[in-house]
């Protein structure tokens, strides 16, 4: 005989019990639920209770306030079970969106080498232009100084700078282009 169907040591029937208080047990977590599909898992989970804790005491007085508690008890262990649940779902879910927005703000393999190759290319010129020229380029595009700072740092005037990095940018071009003809690769 299964351990439900059978009457406890004590002689008590717990699961004629349960069937006798099965239709208002479940109206009452129903309530407190809220989610019908998981009614019946809750329910199984109120009886296996009861069996196992009948085994460890004597019959309450009152079985139907008993297992009122119980039921309560139950479900609210498993709504704390299913919100930990979904709460760890949520995190996932948003880890795993990151995770794709990452890879889609991801540079294209391709643009990454050709921008690698421009870089080259740009060092390879910077290098090959007076020291004067390729000094005031790196302060306006690498350091990112405007005409007036880079004029308080070389003390001149922002006119001069300006007729500096126009020479300077003429020069990197020919030189570029002269770069972009040849190849760096010889």
């Amino acid at each position: 005989m299964p351990a439900a169907a059978r009457p406890s040591d004590d002689g008590f029937d717990w699961a004629g019990a349960l069937a006798k208080h099965d239709g208002w047990l479940r109206a009452v977590v129903l309530a407190r639920l809220g989610e019908p599909q998981a009614l019946d898992e809750v329910m199984q989970e109120i009886s296996l209770a009861a069996i196992e804790r009948s085994d460890d005491r004597a019959p309450p007085n009152n079985v139907a306030a008993w297992l009122y508690r119980l039921a309560i008890r139950v479900t609210l262990l498993y709504r704390r079970k299913v919100g930990r649940r979904r709460r760890f779902e949520d995190r996932y879910a948003r880890l795993v969106d990151a995770s794709a927005d990452e890879r889609s703000t991801l540079p294209d393999p391709l643009a990454l080498l050709i921008d690698g190759e421009r870089r080259r290319l740009v060092r390879s010129g910077l290098d090959r232009l007076p020291a004067r020229d390729a000094e005031i380029l790196l302060l306006k595009y690498s350091e990112r100084l405007g005409y007036r700072e880079i004029a308080d740092r070389l003390g001149v005037g922002e006119s001069a700078v300006e007729a500096r990095l126009f020479r300077a940018r003429r020069r990197l071009r020919i030189i570029l282009a002269d770069l972009d003809i040849h190849g760096i690769y010889e």
